[in-house]
């Protein structure tokens, strides 16, 4: 399931800044128009419509773009298709700083959102693919690269825009995602020099078909849209819940939902290295659900008790993001096998996360107190549990469709 190790950059230094950069320049373009939407309204209103769609956008796009990005893949090839994403969200990084009313506003974004789907699917096939003997690493690599980029945004987009106008705050993120071309660019270019580059063999629809029947594929999506469920409710409700409950003022509520994003990065750093060199996965899903569980228990229990710690519990059960990146490529044989099934986990894992921000708000309206939320949180952690038997097993979706239906091939 491994390959010889090899030194990291010989022979795939380009490769290496490519995927830094890849991963960086798309994140960012995200997480930099929240904190600015007050000085945009200055110029022009962005109506409450708008707001709540660029809002509800991100695992909408990630979903559609999850299932079509094996397609795009089998046409274009996995290096082709990162530059057309990238040139895409280049272009609408740019569109998107010249806008002139709110529609437009969410046009440029949704096409931003659309290119990081793509993104989303390919990074993990791309590792794969140039550094197979270094899976757990390049996954530690690229998920703190999109952990750091998530959060460093709107620490700089304010004094950017109070300096330099809105403008020039949202735009300058473009740069990132042009400089990401060049290395691309040249790996195609070098690729087309070795007459390498007409054979491109993506993800089948016959192999993307098959994943809907190997519970390996379902556990995978399961734990990657417990992940993504929780991270995306807490984004929208956490502040929330805690002033209402845990007797926080608002400014307090802002910085636990900051120590929430913060309890990623270490995540992303140690959970693909710890699932690649130690093979821990079953201890590291104990570990989330516990947390999670802990951190539900205390929020019903005790919530002015210690709100920090249970914030801080409740941001480990994301730890699984990583892992399930990281399992991707350890998850399967062949690049292949890896883009159908990082498409299928993503695609089917973001349209169930983006389902949960507005159903537990309406659950909060109809029951006007927080506590069938939270057990619904509590229930979403619990389902982390039978995946965790299954993607522990140390096996891959080809050797799971062999023992069930023969041959993969």
């Amino acid at each position: 399931m491994t390959s010889p190790s090899r030194p990291l950059w010989r022979g795939r230094a380009l490769a290496l800044v490519g995927i830094v950069l890849l991963a960086f320049s798309l994140r960012s373009a995200v997480a930099s128009l929240s904190p600015i939407l007050d000085h945009v309204a200055v110029d022009f209103d962005v109506p409450a419509w708008a707001i709540g769609l660029i809002g509800t956008a991100p695992p909408v796009c990630f979903a559609i773009f999850g299932i079509l990005t094996p397609q795009f893949e089998r046409r274009l090839g996995l290096e082709r298709l990162v530059v057309v994403a990238l040139a895409v969200a280049a272009f609408a990084m740019i569109a998107r700083a010249l806008a002139v009313d709110g529609l437009t506003l969410l046009l440029g974004t949704a096409l931003i959102f659309a290119a990081v789907g793509v993104a989303n699917v390919l990074l993990p096939p791309l590792v794969k693919k140039y550094f197979p003997d270094r899976i757990g690493l390049m996954t530690a690599v690229f998920s703190t690269t999109m952990a750091v980029s998530t959060f460093l945004p709107p620490l700089i987009a304010v004094p950017v825009a109070d300096a330099a106008g809105w403008r020039l705050s949202l735009g300058l993120w473009a740069v990132f995602a042009l400089a990401a071309l060049g290395p691309w660019i040249a790996l195609l270019v070098r690729s087309r020099s070795n007459g390498a580059d007409e054979a491109i063999e993506g993800a089948s629809p016959a192999v993307f078909g098959r994943l809907w029947r190997l519970p390996l594929a379902w556990a995978l999506t399961v734990s990657f849209a417990v992940s993504s469920t929780i991270a995306y409710t807490c984004f929208a409700w956490l502040p929330t819940i805690l002033v209402d409950i845990a007797d926080v003022t608002p400014a307090a509520a802002g910085a636990l939902l900051s120590l929430f994003a913060a309890m990623g990065l270490p995540a992303s750093l140690l959970v693909p290295v710890l699932v690649a060199r130690h093979r821990i996965v079953r201890s590291l899903y104990t570990v989330a659900v516990v947390a999670g569980l802990a951190a539900v228990a205390g929020l019903l229990l005790a919530p002015a008790a210690a709100p920090w710690l249970w914030v801080a519990l409740l941001g480990i059960p994301p730890l699984l993001f990583p892992l399930v990146l990281v399992l991707l490529g350890l998850r399967t044989r062949t690049h292949e096998a890896s883009v159908a099934l990082s498409g299928f986990v993503q695609s089917i894992g973001y349209a169930i996360a983006a389902v949960f921000p507005l159903a537990i708000g309406l659950l909060h309206d109809a029951t006007d107190a927080w506590v069938v939320p939270l057990l619904i949180l509590a229930a979403v952690v619990v389902a982390a549990i039978p995946a965790g038997f299954v993607v522990a097993r140390p096996h891959t979706v080809e050797d799971e469709w062999e023992r069930r239906h023969g041959a993969w091939a």
